[in-house]
């Protein structure tokens, strides 16, 4: 089936800006809350926000073979299980729905008041409702800082990591949307030169650089997904922010791996970005150091081309970008980590949500955390107030985007931002 949406010398009649994320070759999708305090999946083209649930009451999906409510749900995860060749029907149907030569609902005022939504009359939503997430540790910059920190440069690699994907299963209860702010979690740590733990507030949180795709209903239980088929089931991807508490991480992640250090809070840009959009930005990956097992060897560019930034913004000041990365960076790709996730046959539903892992790149400022940044602290990072940051302090925002560029086409993803609160103080009875 034919990608017209991709289509790079399609305009809309709806009004983009130059440089915004969202052009009429993105259509990405998500949940809104809208000025009637009514919950609907949408889309967005350039600053409008648009209520697929009404365009389809209104008989604009005609001939696309999709139940009355499809559009009508808190979640996206009935939509995306109905399956790719679904996705680009749709996704087709509303480029040229709103195309700058389609006049159909352009010229109907009626029509445009129920659908159309300035994005200050909306709230964004969690996407979908997420069953099981899981966390990749996949850059090779990445780990190999991480492991010249903790054990030496000659052993940074641990002997699994150019075998296989590394990954954890996560808590899928604490992932929220952009604009929720967090708290500081408490925990135990091990104070240096200490023997004993001690209980109280992390000292160390930290953002992670990733970003996160979305799968549909891929197998049964027992069958593996094949390497070249992987991408079939891949919906589209968000920017996700993995807040992380190194000094509770540092005690307890010995022998099983990360918990609460990982589960108070994982952030995601509203906004998904199918994987069909993202179809002119493909890029060959890294080559591997070894040869891989036969289930993780491919056909074809895997990775995608997309720049990646964090900024930090201290309270009543203006942000400081401390990072400049990008996702072709990545050692395993998105196909790769969902082949190794299910060759031992386990399934995987509609909503499952699998983290990169920190994407770091290849110099000092293209690392993807601030343990790596400011190399434990080591070197701290001044903002524009003047101030430091070794890790991310109380009442700090912390701010990520991406976007693709290829000649005068910008696919981009928004921003997932959040702010970090201090420790949670519950208000005593009267």
């Amino acid at each position: 089936m034919p990608l017209s949406a991709n289509n790079p010398d399609r305009t809309s009649w709806l009004h983009v800006d130059k440089n915004s994320d969202f052009p009429i070759q993105n259509i990405p999708f998500g949940v809104f809350l809208t000025r009637d305090d009514i919950i609907t999946i949408g889309t967005r083209i350039g600053d409008t926000a648009i209520d697929l649930g009404a365009l389809h009451q209104l008989g604009y999906f005609e001939g696309i073979p999709l139940t009355d409510d499809i559009f009508l749900q808190d979640t996206l995860n009935d939509f995306i299980a109905d399956g790719r060749k679904t996705w680009r029907l749709v996704r087709n149907r509303i480029a040229a729905i709103f195309d700058a030569e389609n006049k159909s609902l352009k010229n109907n005022v009626k029509h445009k008041e129920i659908v159309l939504f300035r994005l200050d009359e909306i709230e964004m939503q969690l996407p979908v409702q997420i069953g099981d997430y899981t966390d990749f540790y996949s850059s090779i910059e990445h780990a190999t800082n991480v492991g010249t920190m903790f054990r030496d440069p000659d052993n940074a690699l641990l002997p699994n990591w150019l075998h296989i994907p590394v990954g954890y299963h996560g808590r899928s209860s604490s992932i929220i949307p952009s604009g929720i702010p967090i708290h500081r979690p408490q925990g135990q740590t091990l104070p240096a030169g200490a023997s004993e733990p001690v209980f109280g507030p992390s000292k160390l949180v930290d953002f992670e650089l990733e970003m996160a795709f979305i799968t549909t209903d891929a197998n049964d239980l027992g069958e593996p997904i094949p390497v070249d088929e992987a991408e079939e089931y891949i919906f589209g991807l968000v920017l996700f922010n993995d807040w992380s508490a190194r000094d509770i991480q540092k005690w307890e992640y010995v022998p099983l791996g990360p918990f609460l250090a990982k589960s108070f809070a994982s952030s995601i840009s509203p906004w998904i970005v199918t994987l069909d959009a993202l179809e002119p930005f493909r890029v060959e990956s890294p080559k591997p150091l070894k040869k891989q097992l036969e289930y993780l060897q491919y056909k074809g560019k895997k990775s995608f081309d997309i720049n990646l930034e964090v900024a930090i913004q201290p309270q009543k000041a203006k942000e400081t970008v401390v990072s400049k990365s990008n996702f072709k960076y990545m050692y395993w790709n998105m196909a790769q980590q969902l082949a190794h996730h299910t060759v031992n046959g386990c399934p995987i539903n509609s909503g499952d949500m699998m983290g990169s892992g920190t994407i770091s790149g290849p110099t000092p400022d293209s690392f993807g955390s601030m343990l790596e940044l400011t190399w434990r602290g080591e070197k701290p990072i001044k903002m524009k107030d003047g101030t430091e940051r070794k890790f991310i302090n109380d009442n700090d925002t912390v701010i990520m985007r991406g976007y693709c560029k290829k000649d005068d086409t910008r696919i981009g993803f928004g921003e997932v931002s959040n702010k970090l609160l201090p420790v949670f103080n519950p208000k005593k009875k009267k």
